[in-house]
């Protein structure tokens, strides 16, 4: 790669170098939020950590029954939602299983979700939430991200004067794809909008990163959405969700729900239907692994010590390479797992394509966006969390390259 940056080469000589990229050959993957092996390592002594000793609270683990989670697990469900132990449901090991649960069972069992339905979808977002708005048929209203989350005037308007509206996805803290932690005026908004929308409204709360932090010693403050929740009288409105998918074992984890005692009766009946009760000998082998909050710490720790390096990786590239805002911005969060490239209008579907000519792949461009439409073609989610350190050196290399082009172009 050119000692100069790359920025301030010809359109001639960074086409030179394209070529010269396509020769290597590269295989490199900065889709999606995935653990890296040495970050799944620090769990690994969760393998045996029962010692063939199944019983917790007097009940035996590999039996059927306890359709709400094993009683233990539900401090550390309460440590990651900010709740109270007694709103917490642990299920198996996917907060988006329940939170597609949560929207079907709504859809098909409220009396008040009848008709159209629509979606507040702050973005740029996560693309799994659109899928699940896509896949039950609920229309999706864009609410643009500002800096201290979605714009609340907006949404406020639109759930006042369309009362079609019943829902709104957040990743209030270090969301994806931006990294934005939500302020406190606007997680006090959110919890308020239960009382300006129509019947059945809910807010799905999907604190996914709620530690995973850069920098344990100032992670970004979160106010406290549960309490807020209640003080404004909208807690039949608040499903908060999060997992130890990022945490232990992403294929094996567990994941949490909170939601208020007449929603969590209404999603059990429900859930019911298809269960008898999650794996309870993996929620007790989480209840070893982590049995204080300050083991949690701990071992988020020493998932910073692997992942900041990767994150800072990325925007010292973007900084050596490019000149914003003529080549892009980016963001520069303090936790989670995504940095966001906004590239120059119109050129995010090119470079995307550029970087798949080099082998390296990377979100398709208005993933982030619902129904894949990103009218100004700029955003594009890295996600440098897989990759070693090495690859991801090359891998961004890559991508400035394409960015460089692109916009020369």
């Amino acid at each position: 790669m050119s000692q100069q940056p790359l920025g301030t080469l010809s359109t001639e000589n960074l086409q030179t170098l394209y070529t010269q990229y396509q020769s290597k050959q590269l295989a490199l993957d900065l889709t999606r939020g995935k653990p890296s092996a040495k970050q799944l390592n620090l769990a690994d002594r969760i393998d045996g950590i029962l010692e063939s000793s199944f019983v917790a609270s007097n009940t035996d683990t590999r039996n059927y029954g306890g359709l709400d989670g094993l009683a233990d697990i539900k401090a550390l469900g309460s440590w990651l939602l900010d709740t109270p132990e007694s709103a917490v449901i642990a299920g198996g090991n996917s907060s988006l299983t329940m939170m597609y649960q949560t929207v079907l069972f709504q859809k098909l069992f409220n009396p008040s979700w009848q008709g159209e339905i629509s979606f507040l979808c702050p973005t740029p977002g996560y693309d799994r939430h659109f899928s699940i708005c896509e896949e039950l048929g609920i229309k999706m209203i864009p609410v643009p991200l500002v800096a201290g989350g979605p714009d609340m005037e907006l949404a406020e308007e639109l759930v006042s004067n369309d009362k079609s509206i019943k829902g709104i996805w957040c990743v209030p803290k270090y969301q994806n794809p931006t990294g934005v932690t939500f302020d406190d005026e606007t997680v006090a908004r959110l919890a308020n909008l239960g009382n300006l929308a129509g019947d059945g409204f809910i807010v799905l709360w999907d604190n996914a990163y709620a530690v995973h932090h850069l920098d344990n010693k100032h992670p970004d403050p979160l106010a406290d959405f549960w309490a807020l929740s209640e003080a404004a009288g909208t807690l039949d409105s608040a499903f908060l969700f999060a997992s130890t998918s990022k945490i232990s074992h992403a294929g094996s984890g567990v994941a949490f729900m909170a939601c208020s005692d007449t929603q969590r009766a209404f999603f059990l009946k429900h859930l019911g239907m298809s269960s008898i009760g999650p794996d309870k000998v993996n929620q007790l082998r989480h209840v070893k692994l982590f049995p204080t909050k300050s083991a949690l710490a701990n071992h988020m720790a020493l998932h910073a010590e692997l992942i900041k390096p990767r994150m800072e990786l990325v925007v010292r590239k973007l900084d050596e390479h490019l000149k914003a805002p003529s080549q892009g911005e980016w963001t520069r969060p303090n936790g989670g797992y995504f940095v966001t490239f906004y590239a120059p209008q119109g050129t995010a579907t090119k470079i995307v394509a550029l970087a798949a000519g080099l082998g390296v792949k990377l979100t398709p461009a208005g993933a982030t966006h619902p129904y894949g439409n990103d009218d100004s073609d700029s955003v594009i989610r890295l996600a440098p969390s897989f990759p070693s350190v090495a690859e991801l050196d090359e891998a961004m290399d890559a991508f400035c390259l394409c960015v460089a082009l692109a916009t020369a172009q």
